[in-house]
C-alpha cells in the first residue's frame, strides 16, 4: 500500500471519466418516508429496479440495505424484473438515503500500477438535514470491505458537484464548492490545489450557479457532464422568464471560452430543460444521466423534451443503448439516476 501520507497527484492517481470501464456501481435501497412519503416510496423502489435490471447486464451492482427484512423486500421487487442476482451483491449497512454519488467516496486510478483508490471526502448532508449524517461513515465502511489505500482531504464536498474528463479537466460550480456552508473561508486558490492534489486534475472550469431551488446549491450534475474529453452537455432554456435563464446563459458564456487541458475549445450540445418541477420547485435535468459500460440511464419526466434527451444521449454515446427512465417519483427527493449512482473502476 502507497504511503498516503503523499498527496494522490504526486504518487500517479487520476479520477477517470465516467465512460471508462467499471467494475461495478453502487446504489443503496431507498426506504426514507421523509424523502419519499406514502405511495412515492413504493413507486421510487420501482425505478429502483428498473435501474437495476438495467445496469446488470454491464457491471456488477453493490446494493446496499439496512437489514435483512429490506434485504428480503428487495429481492422479491427485483425478481419481478427479472434482475440477474449473479450480479447483485447486497450487503447490509446503516446508512440515511440514497444519494450515492454525494455521500460515498471517489475513487481514483494509477495507470502505471494499475492500482485504485478512494478519496473520503467529508458529507455534511448540504448542511441541511443533520439525520442525514450517518451517510458520511459510509466511505469509511466501504474502505474497511475494500481494503484500498484511502486519502481523506479533510473538506465537505460531494460527487454531485464534480465533473471530469478523466484528462485533466474538471467542471465545478462556485456556488456549490466554495459555498460558505460547506467549508468556511474556502478561497478558489485553496480548493484548486486540493482538486489537483486529490483527483489529479490540471484544469479547472468554474461555472457560476446551478439551477435555482436546488438544495445541493448547484451541483454541476445537473447543468454541465463531459460525454467525451472534448464535448460538453448543458442544460439550457430559451424561455427568458426562467428564473434559471440568466444563470444559464453566464455559464454558457463561461463554457464558449473555456479551453481544455490541451488549450482547445470544447464542443457544446445545448440539453433542453423539462419544464417540470421537483417538490422545492427546481427545475428536473435531463443531465443527471449515469454512464455504465455498456449502457446510458437517462432520467426521463413524461414530457417531449424526453424524447430529445434521448436523441442527444444516443448520439453522443453511439456504442452503448440508453435507456430512459421514468424518474418522476425519484425526483421527489430531490435527485435522480445520477446522484443515486457511484461506479468503480476497474
Amino acid at each position: 500500500m502507497p504511503d498516503i501520507k503523499d498527496t494522490p497527484k504526486n504518487l500517479g492517481y487520476r479520477m477517470p471519466a465516467e465512460w471508462e470501464r467499471h467494475s461495478s456501481v453502487w446504489l443503496s435501497w431507498p426506504y426514507d418516508r421523509e424523502s419519499f412519503p406514502g405511495e412515492v416510496l413504493d413507486k421510487t423502489e420501482e425505478t429502483y429496479c428498473e435501474i437495476i435490471s438495467n445496469l446488470t447486464d454491464s457491471e456488477k451492482v453493490e446494493l446496499l440495505v439496512t437489514g435483512e427484512e429490506m434485504k428480503d423486500r428487495a429481492i422479491v421487487k427485483l425478481k419481478a424484473y427479472n434482475v440477474d442476482f449473479n450480479n447483485v451483491n447486497i450487503q447490509v449497512a446503516d446508512y440515511a438515503d440514497v444519494w450515492f454519488r454525494d455521500f460515498g467516496p471517489s475513487f481514483i486510478v494509477n495507470d502505471k500500477t494499475k492500482e485504485m483508490a478512494m478519496v473520503n471526502w467529508d458529507y455534511n448532508a448540504y448542511n441541511r438535514w443533520p439525520e442525514l449524517l450517518k451517510d458520511d461513515k459510509i466511505s469509511a465502511w466501504m474502505n474497511e470491505k475494500l481494503g484500498l489505500p484511502c486519502f481523506k482531504p479533510g473538506i465537505v464536498l460531494e460527487g454531485g458537484a464534480i465533473e471530469v474528463n478523466g484528462k485533466g479537466t474538471l467542471l465545478t460550480t462556485e456556488q456549490c464548492a466554495l459555498n460558505e456552508n460547506r467549508n468556511k473561508g474556502m478561497t478558489k486558490e485553496k480548493m484548486e490545489q486540493i482538486f489537483s492534489d486529490y483527483l489529479g486534475v490540471a484544469n479547472i472550469i468554474w461555472l457560476k450557479k446551478g439551477l435555482t431551488n436546488d438544495h445541493t446549491d448547484g451541483h454541476i450534475d445537473n447543468i454541465a457532464r463531459f460525454v467525451n474529453p472534448t464535448t460538453i452537455v448543458y442544460a439550457w432554456t430559451d424561455d427568458e422568464s426562467s428564473a434559471d435563464y440568466a444563470n444559464l446563459k453566464e455559464n454558457l458564456e463561461i463554457l464558449e471560452k473555456a479551453k481544455g487541458q490541451d488549450g482547445r475549445s470544447f464542443n457544446l450540445i445545448k440539453m433542453p430543460l423539462a419544464p417540470v418541477k421537483n417538490v422545492e420547485g427546481c427545475n428536473v435535468s435531463s443531465l443527471n444521466f449515469y454512464i455504465a459500460n455498456k449502457v446510458v440511464l437517462v432520467p426521463v419526466f413524461g414530457h417531449n423534451n424526453d424524447k430529445v434527451a434521448l436523441a442527444i444521449i444516443g448520439e453522443a454515446f453511439p456504442g452503448r443503448k440508453v435507456a430512459g427512465i421514468n424518474c418522476a417519483d425519484l425526483i421527489y427527493g430531490g435527485g435522480t439516476i445520477h446522484c443515486a449512482t457511484r461506479e468503480q473502476p476497474g
